[in-house]
């Protein structure tokens, strides 16, 4: 049987935070991951995003799932993910998590919202189902970004969630990506900056570093609190 595996691409002796790197999947599939699947790569610049941004002081961990798929109500990653959170608390006991999820690591990274050990979530262009419950816990941070012709998750699935659980209470921006797909490739220093800056700013409590002029997002970005 394939099993889930937590590597740490940046390690801190004491982090003042951790966060949780999740990458993509399919909706089934119990094939094995393996590392030089496309899902997996396309989270090792966010890895190092996150470790620029915390500037020595954030920890970061990535998962990799046991199988490719959700699998339907086995929700098979969010099992793992679980897990791996078990495991980062053990590790750095009282330290908050944050996570960052694309796509099928979107969704787990969603329905992790209410546990109160994850401070920060940057879920991108993620996979939302109409079965998924809004879920948060008092003092969540949310980004949600999704790319204007993302033809592979829906937005407008990803904005309502967003709304959601800013009614439940949380600290919620969504931002639209405008040109950019799925793969999250044409614009790919902004998704990298801007997720990693947000999870730094509210896991250290950190001013955001400003958004480079020529990444500016859509005029429909919202943002309350």
């Amino acid at each position: 049987m394939p099993a889930a595996r937590l590597l740490w691409p940046t390690e801190v002796e004491d982090p003042r935070a951790v966060v949780l790197v999740l990458h993509g999947g399919r909706s089934r599939g119990r094939g094995a991951v393996r590392p030089w699947q496309g899902a997996v790569l396309r989270m090792g610049p966010f890895a190092t995003a996150v470790a620029e941004a915390g500037r020595g002081q954030i920890g970061v961990a990535a998962l990799r799932y046991a199988v490719r798929g959700w699998n339907g109500d086995e929700a098979s990653p969010l099992a793992d993910t679980r897990l791996a959170l078990e495991q980062v608390a053990a590790r750095h006991p009282g330290v908050p998590i944050g996570l960052l999820g694309h796509s099928m690591g979107g969704r787990v990274a969603l329905h992790l919202a209410d546990d109160p050990r994850v401070n920060a979530i940057a879920a991108l262009a993620p996979w939302v189902e109409r079965p998924d419950r809004p879920l948060s816990h008092p003092g969540l941070h949310l980004l949600v970004m999704h790319g204007s012709i993302d033809r592979m998750t829906s937005a407008k699935a990803s904005r309502a969630m967003a709304t959601a659980i800013e009614g439940l209470g949380a600290d919620v921006t969504y931002e639209r990506v405008t040109g950019d797909t799925h793969a999250m490739l044409r614009r790919a220093r902004h998704w990298h900056e801007r997720s990693a800056g947000y999870l730094a700013q509210h896991l250290l409590g950190t001013p955001e570093s400003a958004t480079p002029s020529d990444d500016r997002v859509g005029q429909d970005q919202h943002r309350s609190r």
